[in-house]
């Protein structure tokens, strides 16, 4: 499995990866039905060995950022991802081995990453379906699937194989059946690749451009971004900025925190040094529109009911939130502020922390804001009013989410933006893996994407997926292209993650069934 990982791993490994645990599974079961050497807990313990082996390897660069928070998610992803295995094995061993319980696995690990998805201690890095995020002209399909569509394909070709390599090690001999079997898993490999790539040469974008220039200021942010002045950040970025433009473009782009000045209270932001300077840049250009990140207060009023975020002043009695903030100018001055809601575990949020307030302490510090930031609760575009039209942008970890980023399409974008800093990592696979996922994003939306790194890599992702001008990391560069707009609406961005939805019900049955068959054998045995 971390071999198939993106950025340079070959996914063809996914279909295959998980037979070893199934093996281990069966093994166990078997064992287990007659009552010989392995207990309830077995399964577990194996299946978190080899969960935690593939986070470690393909997630070991959280440890740079920050070695507390890369414990976490090494320990509490391993966690789910086998909870889902072990939840699998239950139903199996209580419903006495039949074949068509191997829906237990599609269904648990599914509604894992389903859920994975939404809940505060949300980590989708390792999704089944992102494994194809470098090899995005094999799932052209996510544009109706989502990435769930590939979770279910890998889950598939992995039981299919599964159960024919067992049978044909069982009986010594290949049988006719054995060989369908694994003619039709193998078909149901190359099909969807050669659907995906028929879609892929046949989609056209619509010739509906607008001009952007992305900026990549390589601001560090162990020495640099939460220490320079406004002023020498703000015009590190016009600097680059101005070698592209001209009076034809549209939008700048710059990325995630750029600005910290502080504080830089929203009520209060047409006061700032940073907002000043920006102000006076813009209104030379004849209708340039910019959107960069920051990070803003909000002060509440007295009669205002705080959020479970919001922070007290020491020295007043008031309440404050703090956010992780795009901001979107235009040269008359006027501006729209989205906050980030899809916030990172362990240093933009601390889960839950409305129940469990003294976690708050434990949050981790990365120069920024410490604690649980303010989030928005709908997905809110900038309305650029001289264009007539409507921009989403993903602040950095946002951008993993598929039927979240629908949110901005679904409210009227018709281009997508994503700003953000990948340069707590280092120069690993994160920020290259954190890249790909863009591609996927365009395609179950068919929105173009510019992306704004702050220390690479940022780049332009068509509809369909290909990224174009990457920039080399840890490098400051300025790139500039012309992207199409969309206005369709793609069946993924309509009804979102349905499959998810389908395998949570599922799950919910297949546990009642379980729950209840095994208190009646435990019943009967007590009898």
């Amino acid at each position: 499995m971390a071999l198939g990982t993106p950025a340079r791993g070959f996914p063809l490994l996914y279909f295959i990866g998980f037979i070893p645990m199934l093996f281990m599974e069966e093994l166990v079961l078997k064992d287990r039905i007659e009552g010989k050497l392995f207990n309830a807990l077995t399964v577990f313990f194996y299946s978190y060995i080899g969960f935690f082996v593939w986070n470690m390897l393909t997630i070991y660069w959280i440890w740079n950022s920050t070695p507390i928070g890369g414990i976490m998610a090494y320990i509490l992803n391993t966690f789910f991802m086998t909870a889902a295995f072990a939840l699998f094995h239950w139903t199996r061993k209580v419903m006495n081995n039949h074949r068509f319980l191997y829906l237990a696995l599609f269904a648990y690990w599914i509604s894992f990453e389903f859920i994975h998805l939404r809940w505060e201690f949300s980590f989708p890095w390792l999704h089944l379906g992102n494994g194809f995020a470098a090899y995005y002209k094999w799932v052209q399909w996510y544009e109706y699937t989502g990435v769930l569509g590939g979770t279910f394909w890998v889950l598939l070709i992995n039981v299919m194989l599964f159960i024919s390599i067992k049978e044909i090690l069982r009986n010594k001999n290949i049988s006719r059946k054995n060989i369908i079997t694994i003619s039709m898993a193998v078909l149901l490999v190359i099909i969807p690749i050669i659907s995906s790539k028929i879609i892929y040469n046949r989609y056209e974008e619509d010739a509906d451009p607008y001009s952007v220039v992305i900026v990549q200021p390589n601001l560090d942010p162990w020495a640099e971004q939460y220490w320079l002045s406004p002023e020498e950040v703000i015009n590190r970025m016009t600097d680059l900025a101005d070698q592209k433009l001209d009076s034809l473009t549209d939008f700048v782009v710059c990325p995630e925190s750029a600005i910290q000045e502080r504080p830089m209270y929203e009520s209060e932001i047409t006061y700032s040094v940073s907002y000043s300077m920006l102000k006076e840049w813009l209104s030379g250009f004849d209708h340039l529109n910019l959107v960069v990140g920051a990070s803003t207060y909000k002060i509440f009023d007295e009669d205002e009911q705080p959020t479970h975020t919001a922070r007290k002043f020491r020295d007043a009695e008031k309440y404050y939130d703090a956010y992780n903030t795009a901001i979107f100018l235009d040269k008359q001055g006027d501006f729209q502020l989205y906050h980030k809601s899809r916030l990172t575990p362990g240093v933009e949020i601390m889960p839950y922390v409305r129940y469990l307030r003294f976690i708050e302490k434990l949050a981790l510090d990365l120069g920024g804001t410490v604690g649980s930031l303010g989030l928005d609760e709908k997905r809110t575009p900038f309305d650029v009013p001289e264009l007539g039209i409507k921009v989403g942008t993903a602040i950095c970890y946002e951008s993993i989410y598929g039927e979240y980023c629908t949110g901005y399409v679904k409210n009227g974008a018709i281009l997508l933006f994503v700003i953000t800093n990948d340069g707590w990592w280092k120069n690993t696979p994160g920020h290259k893996q954190h890249l790909t996922f863009s591609s996927l994003r365009a395609i179950e939306t068919r929105r173009s994407i510019a992306r704004s790194a702050n220390t690479g890599i940022s780049a332009f992702i068509n509809q369909r997926g290909d990224i174009s001008q990457p920039t080399k990391y840890w490098e400051q560069d300025v790139i500039r292209q012309e992207i199409n707009a969309n206005d369709e609406i793609t069946f993924y961005v309509k009804y979102g993650d349905y499959i998810g939805r389908i395998m949570n019900f599922t799950s919910i049955l297949l546990l009642l069934i379980t729950l209840s068959q095994w208190v009646l054998k435990r019943r009967k045995r007590l009898s």
